[in-house]
């Protein structure tokens, strides 16, 4: 008979409760970026503009993490890495807070761009900081727990935050928000251990050119950016394409087939990441091509739900999948290469997000919903190129170890 002792328990089992509080904190950072588009009318009328300027709440966020990620993260090489994440949330609840409070539409854009700042510091280190305190092996199941809070906000977060807004004052669904980050800094500051780990002098000089240096790391940010921009875009507009096929009143049953995938997609994917990286992201991609491409070409109220459940399993493992690769592809040159190539998959991932609602609203004004369509399955299509081409560093079919201080690198262990 077998027995496991109490030490291999502890070496192979993952810290769920600081797993959870890092995941907690994905799912606040990425709940208050969105949370605007729910209570849009709510902030307009009460701050008398109109709502194209009540939505410029979310741009200022992605602004804020997009201009800032890559040089706090560079400047903050030697800060350790709970403290630096203890820092951010606390600015994160401080720009909440005066978000709530805000007494005019100059003073809730500069709470949002401060959040945004805030949050796009945390978003670089999150995913390091669960990487390095998982067990070896195990790395790419505990980025997938904490990534769970992307999909948890999309499908649950909002709409509870518009139900607040709506039936108490958008204010309330912000100070909501602060609490819950104040809740989860003390989580964070009670479970999650501290990472210590020396880097070298040659290690440090992570720079952005540097590190995109690094064999695999471009070609994951170029996935980075083709996909993200094709979700943006059939995302930002998905009632507008509904509402032109005649499938308006669809939309909440549509957004929820695609919300449960997505929950599906990121339990399977953090169940298999850690040895599936390459066939997880080609399928990934895969199965965003081919449901963007049913979207253009049929409005069929069967086929447009199932390409809605295809789209979300081939999404919601997404932010795992790439967020495992940049770290992978980083480490090779060192702890603060992979920081770093986490800071660039923020700041481009933000890009293509603010990218994606230009172009996604310049192609439904001047060609309709189905360019939009189009438009996405060609990003979609270009990402699963990458992938595919990109097998020896980028999505190997078989990941390494960081490399020996010999810079030997020798295949990682398997999960048994």
């Amino acid at each position: 008979m077998t027995t496991t002792t109490p030490s291999r328990v502890r070496r192979t089992a993952l810290p769920w409760p600081a797993l959870l509080a890092l995941g907690t904190a994905v799912f606040i950072t990425s709940l208050t970026e969105t949370l605007p588009a729910g209570v849009l009318p709510e902030m307009s009328a009460d701050l008398g503009v109109s709502a194209g300027a009540a939505g410029q709440a979310v741009t200022v966020y992605a602004a804020g993490t997009a201009l800032t990620a890559v040089p706090l993260a560079a400047a903050t090489t030697s800060v350790p890495r709970k403290s630096l994440l203890l820092a951010a949330m606390t600015v994160f609840l401080v720009a909440n807070t005066l978000t709530a409070a805000a007494p005019g539409y100059a003073v809730l854009l500069a709470a949002r761009f401060l959040a945004g700042i805030a949050a796009g510091l945390a978003w670089a280190i999150l995913a390091g900081l669960a990487r390095s305190i998982a067990p070896a092996a195990r790395e790419g199941r505990a980025i997938a727990v904490t990534m769970t809070g992307i999909p948890l906000a999309l499908s649950l977060g909002v709409p509870a935050g518009t139900l607040i807004g709506r039936h108490t004052g958008w204010q309330a669904a912000f100070a909501a928000v602060s609490v819950a980050t104040l809740a989860v800094i003390g989580w964070i500051a009670r479970s999650v251990p501290a990472a210590h780990r020396p880097e070298s002098a040659d290690e440090a000089k992570a720079t952005v050119p540097r590190t995109l240096r690094v064999p695999g790391v471009a070609a994951v940010m170029t996935v980075v950016v083709t996909f993200v921009l094709g979700h943006t875009i059939v995302y930002a507009y998905i009632a507008s394409y509904l509402r032109q096929a005649g499938l308006g009143r669809s939309t909440g049953t549509v957004l929820l087939l695609f919300g449960a995938a997505c929950l599906a997609g990121i339990w399977f994917v953090g169940r298999h990441v850690d040895r599936g990286l390459r066939v997880l992201a080609w399928s990934g991609a895969a199965l965003f091509t081919l449901s963007t491409a049913a979207f253009a070409l049929t409005t069929a109220p069967w086929a447009v739900g199932a390409a809605a459940v295809i789209w979300g399993l081939g999404w919601g493992g997404v932010p795992t999948l790439l967020q495992t690769a940049a770290g992978r592809a980083g480490l090779r040159h060192g702890r603060a290469a992979a920081d770093t190539a986490q800071a660039v998959l923020v700041t481009l991932w933000n890009v293509a997000m603010m990218l994606g609602g230009i172009v996604g609203g310049v192609l439904l004004e001047g060609l309709g919903a189905t360019s939009v369509a189009v438009a996405a399955a060609v990003l979609g299509a270009t990402s699963l190129l990458v992938v595919v081409l990109a097998r020896r560093h980028a999505f190997p079919a078989h990941p390494t170890a960081p490399p020996a201080p010999g810079g030997v690198t020798t295949p990682a262990p398997r999960t048994p």
